[in-house]
């Protein structure tokens, strides 16, 4: 019986720390890939044990990742694919910053996620598909940014999915009608000169429209 004590107090005191040093580690690794004029990322201490006496980060009762509050912080550069280890994030803020480049399909791997906020941004590159493994997802806010190519059609098996906009980018092709995306209205897909659907333009088949 002491042993089994003895091997569980090691996994509570060895497992626990490493998965925090893991999520603490994929967080530095965005503070290292940004530009912070406001020093908003200063509480961000690599040596610190955990993460979650970071200005910014929330976490729940094991000391894991939940929430990212980053919206309007001045922040520029790219996103990092290291936010994929962020295993029981629901909540990633970016939202008004001038983040450039992809939207990494690492995000893809965030099954708890609830709200991704990436609006009012610079991104570009496509809307990977794997956001679509997000089954959790319910808001979903990609506009006002750059975003080129089609709406992955995947994304209509997001079930949960309550808010959607990927109005004002340079999206193409047409607007999946599939699942979730049934009751999302012209709001969601405006200002996309190049995106065609039923809600803009009649009904089109998915498969054409111009892409290129």
């Amino acid at each position: 019986m002491a042993i089994w004590v003895l091997f569980y107090l090691l996994l509570f005191f060895v497992l626990e720390p490493t998965n925090a040093n893991l999520e603490g580690d994929a967080l530095f690794a965005l503070r290292r890939a940004v530009n912070d004029p406001d020093n908003v990322l200063q509480s961000w201490d690599p040596t610190l044990v955990d993460p979650c006496t970071w200005f910014h980060v929330t976490c729940d009762g094991q000391n894991r990742v939940t929430r990212l509050d980053l919206g309007n912080a001045k922040l520029s550069g790219k996103l990092v694919p290291d936010l994929g280890k962020l295993e029981r994030l629901q909540y990633l803020e970016l939202y008004m910053n001038n983040l450039v480049g992809p939207i990494p399909g690492e995000l893809g791997k965030l099954k708890s996620l609830i709200s991704l906020d990436l609006y009012h941004n610079n991104l570009t590159g496509s809307i990977p598909p794997s956001l679509s493994n997000l089954s959790n997802l319910r808001f979903l806010r990609l506009n006002r940014n750059r975003l080129t190519g089609r709406i992955p059609r995947e994304l209509t098996k997001l079930g949960n999915l309550k808010i959607l906009d990927v109005s004002n980018n340079d999206l193409c092709g047409t607007i999946p009608t599939m699942g979730s995306f049934s009751k999302f209205t012209e709001e969601s897909f405006k200002n996309n000169s190049r995106l065609e659907g039923p809600e803009l333009m009649g009904f089109v088949r998915y498969n054409v429209g111009g892409c290129n």
